[in-house]
């Protein structure tokens, strides 16, 4: 089963927690069933670091507690995503603005054009970029706005960002959910704790990638949240070594984005009402001698009872 269409999902995962989604109608580029199932979005990449095209379902193995999952779900058409850009406006980013800025912009006009975007700017609060009643766009002069409509002063609320940020992507329309963070040191003033951020990353469909700019001598910095957030989401965490490097960042990002894998599977019922899973993706093909897959490699199954309280 494969085309943009063809999958609606009862329950949902980009490698991440399984969700119920309302029955309503969607877009052209959802995917549709009655099925309950897991969804993952897979990155596969060469041992130079290149993403790797044209496999077919036979090449990936899937499991789930160390069990074998039939693969009944596959795609690798570049369907459109909803993405959240979120930009750190905190007073430290002053000098790394317009590089940073640039580069969020080569990003947006990089992927596909028919993604569903918006932009959460964050320093002491979480403010969003598109004006208000407005939660996405595709028009470049909106988002161009959005990301120009901070100010860089106050501390970093990273923690309140990511939590807005997954809440944002969850009302978007497209199955497919992605983050990128982009901030230049650690949390000096979110409400949000890190467990609860982290039980948020957890349990959304989100893929998070991660850009971290920081100064040597910032006793604030904390790369190890960036690298945390992407490896649980699936996604990767990027340190270039100053901003003037940020666009071929931004570019790359966007590109694996629009070159990841879709890939599902049937999970076994469970008597409980949530539990926690661990699954492990692999990929093989002639070739190759070794590929790197990055998924989630955990996620929260709960139940369709469960699931309506949460």
């Amino acid at each position: 089963m494969s085309g943009a269409g063809s999958l609606f999902l009862c329950f949902v995962l980009q490698g991440a927690a399984v969700h119920a989604l309302p029955q309503k109608p969607e877009p052209d580029y959802t995917f549709r069933s009655d099925v309950r199932l897991v969804l993952l979005d897979v990155s596969v990449k060469d041992k130079d670091g290149h993403p790797v095209p044209n496999l077919t379902r036979e090449n990936f193995t899937i499991l789930e507690d160390r069990r074998p999952q039939p693969i009944t779900v596959f795609d690798h058409n570049d369907l459109p995503v909803t993405v959240g850009i979120l930009v750190d406006e905190s007073r430290s980013m002053s000098p790394k603005r317009a590089e940073v800025l640039t580069a969020a912009q080569t990003f947006i006009t990089e992927s596909n054009p028919h993604d569903q975007v918006f932009v959460l700017n964050f320093n002491d609060k979480v403010t969003p970029g598109l004006p208000p009643g407005v939660l996405f766009s595709d028009k470049l002069s909106d988002l161009h706005s959005a990301l120009y409509r901070g100010f860089p002063e106050g501390k970093t609320a990273l923690r309140d960002a990511v939590v807005a940020g997954l809440r944002q992507l969850e009302l978007g329309q497209r199955d497919k959910k992605t983050l990128v963070v982009i901030s230049d040191g650690g949390d000096t003033a979110s409400e949000h704790t890190r467990g609860q951020m982290l039980d948020n990353v957890v349990r959304s469909i989100a893929t998070i990638y991660t850009i971290g700019l920081f100064d040597n001598d910032d006793p604030d910095r904390d790369p190890g949240i960036l690298r945390q957030i992407a490896r649980i989401s699936g996604g990767e965490a990027y340190f270039p070594p100053d901003a003037s490097v940020m666009v071929p960042v931004c570019r790359k990002i966007a590109k694996e984005i629009r070159t990841r894998y879709t890939i599902g599977y049937l999970p076994r019922p469970s008597s409980k009402s949530s539990s926690s899973r661990h699954v492990q993706v692999n990929a093989s093909a002639p070739g190759h001698a070794k590929l790197t897959v990055r998924a989630r490699t955990s996620y929260r199954y709960d139940t369709a009872e469960s699931a309506k309280h949460q």
